[in-house]
């Protein structure tokens, strides 16, 4: 009988063939230097390419190779809730498939955990040869999710940790479906740290977050773990409000106590396509929260696996549906 598995790495992957020969090679000497059981969980999240088979011939010899496959393409931040409910480590790291975050780090994070750290995160201080836009961008994007929020989520930090199986227990018990998974993380709480890395550029492939995919992550962070862009809306729209009723009474002043018509009718306008604009700027605000509440309400299971090699197929937390093969 096989010993109890200490740590299990959760590696998404989608369209990762040019990678993964290395991530794999990278990945089995960092966790065998370990000298402590583990197994390496990898998510196809839809593959049109050869990542799920390279992956089966690895577990061909490797028995610490698992895999799960999707029967479509259910999203990056699905697939890590995945591996979470299929792990059986005592801790659990996430990591991309990309090597964009080095995996050496895994070392000092299991450091971390055997001092007590119930999650280990790696904090990014530097991004390699990404666009000026690109960290313009994550860089307000985290400050604002921060500031907008009362959980505490670090900035400058992505999917790369290490959770301890307090946590990971705790994440599994989380149905939302516009899943957020960092700054569930950090809702659960525990003794959390940070190690501090220099991010690299990608080894080859491309990009799996488009700006597209980055704006939907970026509004299901903030959607899920905020409500003040709805307060907000509201204060513009008093402010609003007064200023309206303002320019109003000094347009029946100037009426009744002067001699003079009041001219401005561009001025009016403009003020009438401002408020629309600030109207339908909330409603599509409002439309955000209310997308969610449907998403919620319709529960269906979070991912449907098609396949899973080399390890047990036993259904987790209800979200898998339908029957799943095992091959041995």
């Amino acid at each position: 009988m096989s010993r109890a598995i200490h740590y299990s790495v959760i590696i998404p992957m989608y369209n990762e063939e040019a990678v993964i020969e290395e991530t794999y090679r990278r990945l089995k000497k960092v966790m065998s230097s370990t000298g402590e059981p583990y197994e390496l969980l990898f998510v196809n999240d839809g593959s049109v390419d050869r990542s799920a088979q390279m992956i089966r011939d690895y577990a061909r010899w490797d028995e610490s190779v698992k895999l799960i496959d999707f029967a479509r393409n259910f999203g990056h931040q699905i697939a890590i809730t995945a591996g979470m409910d299929y792990a059986a480590g005592r801790a659990v790291v996430i990591i991309d498939a990309d090597l964009q975050d080095p995996p050496e780090l895994i070392i000092d994070m299991i450091a971390k955990w055997k001092e007590g750290y119930e999650v280990v995160y790696a904090r990014r201080t530097r991004r390699s040869r990404e666009t000026r836009f690109k960290r313009w961008s994550a860089s307000l994007f985290y400050r604002v999710l921060r500031a907008s929020t009362d959980t505490d989520i670090p900035v400058d930090t992505g999917d790369f940790r290490l959770i301890d199986r307090k946590v990971c227990d705790e994440m599994k018990r989380l149905p939302e479906k516009n899943r957020f998974v960092r700054g569930l993380v950090s809702w659960v709480g525990f003794r959390q740290t940070a190690i501090e890395y220099e991010r690299d550029e990608r080894l080859a492939g491309e990009t799996k977050y488009p700006l597209k995919r980055m704006l939907k992550l970026s509004l299901d962070g903030i959607t899920s773990f905020s409500y003040k862009p709805l307060k907000i809306a509201g204060y513009v729209g008093v402010i609003l409000s007064i200023v309206g009723f303002i320019y109003m009474v000094s347009v029946i002043g100037s009426a009744i106590f002067t001699d003079s018509t009041m001219k401005g009718w561009a001025s009016i306008v403009s003020i009438m396509l401002m408020f629309n604009g600030f109207i339908l700027i909330m409603l599509g605000i409002l439309g955000e929260y209310v997308g969610r509440i449907y998403d919620e309400t319709k529960s269906r299971p979070l991912y449907i696996v098609r396949d899973v090699y080399q390890m047990e197929t036993t259904s987790r937390q209800g979200h898998l549906t339908g029957r799943i093969a095992q091959h041995d």
